[in-house]
């Protein structure tokens, strides 16, 4: 199979939904997830268009995302007893990176990883940090 470039709306939607579909069914990762997403078709949508702004920067977008994924990382791993790891980040990562490596090659698959390794580190940083300012 010839792989393309992550290019549009209904790339980065195959890419979010097929890595979420191997998220739900991971032991390790999947109990956070399913314990806290309940509707997947909007988390799937609402994180397609994360992903859409974050990799199209310069682009002219519908929709772009606004929220506080720190905010929402924290409360997961507050209501998860802070029990969020690196382990679990790590993971994340290797089945982000596995999954674009299935659909996609280029510089926005390049890129999708870069952004997602800063991220899980950043949102890490922030959840550790979170827990400090509790003791």
């Amino acid at each position: 199979m010839v792989k393309k470039d992550i290019e549009t709306h209904e790339d980065v939607h195959l890419l979010v939904s097929t890595f979420y579909s191997k998220i739900r069914k991971d032991t390790f990762l999947g109990p956070f997830f399913n314990r806290v997403i309940k509707d997947w078709d909007a988390h799937i949508n609402t994180l397609t268009t994360f992903w859409e702004t974050s990799l199209f920067t310069t682009r002219k977008m519908e929709n772009k995302y606004y929220g506080n994924p720190i905010a929402v990382h924290v409360k997961v791993d507050q209501e998860n007893n802070q029990s969020i790891s690196q382990e679990h980040f790590g993971n994340w990562l290797n089945l982000w990176f596995e999954t674009i490596d299935e659909l996609f090659e280029g510089e926005y698959a390049l890129k999708a990883k870069q952004k997602a390794r800063k991220m899980s580190t950043f949102l890490y940083l922030n959840i550790f940090q979170s827990r400090q300012q509790e003791l």
